[in-house]
């Protein structure tokens, strides 16, 4: 398939764009950028910087992939912005490229939707299958697993990680690291029950769902705390992958500081 470029784009001529490329009227392609097959640039978007996009991305008007980070410590070196295939990032997202205190790269991995005005900040590493809705705002340094969604309006402390399969609800303020599997709310957002309707869409087991529900009675309600609650899950024969998983987050969530694991990075930096 051509390459469409519309006659009042930028595009610089240094920049590596794949068959079947779509970039539309008033949009800015720097030199750094390496654009994937089938990906469409609907208007008005800005590339900038060292940014790749994988295969099949849809970027709507006035999505600014690449930016520097707002980072006041950045001395303008040459980071990174990688997104992978079939992303779909709606009108106003920002993506910011990373600072020089990990490594150098913010990802965005594959099939995720980001809707109208959310941000992600610089050196954030998103997985795949994950929905961002309007106008939330990642801090810098937030990890976010594999089929996680965040409703809308809500404020991502920077080193906080949002576990796979949950949800965080709308206007929520999440300070601390949301496990996985857990729907969480408020403010501070805080887990409330188990994610029940995202592990039926995704075909977990009602035996599952059961263990993962017996294991948030033990850990949220009662409160016995993690070891005691490991090993009632284990006495009951209820320690299977998925409640490892959330007992292992846990675990390393206690390790940090302020409810967040990935702060040993940060005192260690």
């Amino acid at each position: 398939m051509a390459i469409h470029i519309a006659a009042n784009a930028a595009v610089d001529p240094r920049a590596e764009l794949a068959d079947g490329v779509y970039v539309g009227p008033f949009c800015t392609v720097g030199p750094a950028v390496r654009i994937g097959a089938g990906t469409r640039l609907e208007n008005s978007v800005t590339l900038m910087g060292s940014v790749t996009l994988g295969r099949d991305n849809v970027l709507y008007p006035s999505v600014v992939v690449g930016g520097a980070p707002q980072d006041l410590s950045y001395r303008g070196s040459d980071t990174r912005v990688i997104l992978g295939d079939g992303n779909t990032l709606r009108e106003g997202v920002t993506v910011n490229r990373a600072s020089e205190k990990e490594e150098g790269v913010t990802v965005v991995g594959s099939h995720t939707y980001l809707m109208a005005g959310s941000h992600v900040a610089h050196d954030c590493r998103l997985g795949d299958y994950i929905t961002i809705a309007n106008n939330t705002l990642l801090g810098g340094h937030v990890h976010v697993h594999d089929h996680a969604t965040l409703s809308g309006g809500i404020g991502v402390h920077h080193y906080a990680t949002i576990g796979s399969y949950s949800f965080t609800a709308g206007l929520s303020r999440v300070l601390h690291d949301v496990p996985p599997f857990m729907l969480v709310e408020g403010m501070p957002a805080r887990p409330r029950c188990v994610n029940i309707v995202a592990l039926k869409r995704n075909e977990f087991s009602a035996a599952v769902v059961d263990d993962l529900s017996e294991a948030y009675r033990l850990l949220y309600r009662s409160r016995v705390g993690h070891d005691r609650a490991r090993q009632s899950l284990r006495d009951d024969g209820r320690l299977g992958p998925e409640v490892l998983q959330l007992l292992d987050f846990i675990s390393h969530q206690h390790d940090g500081k302020h409810g967040r694991s990935r702060e040993q990075l940060r005192r260690a930096a």
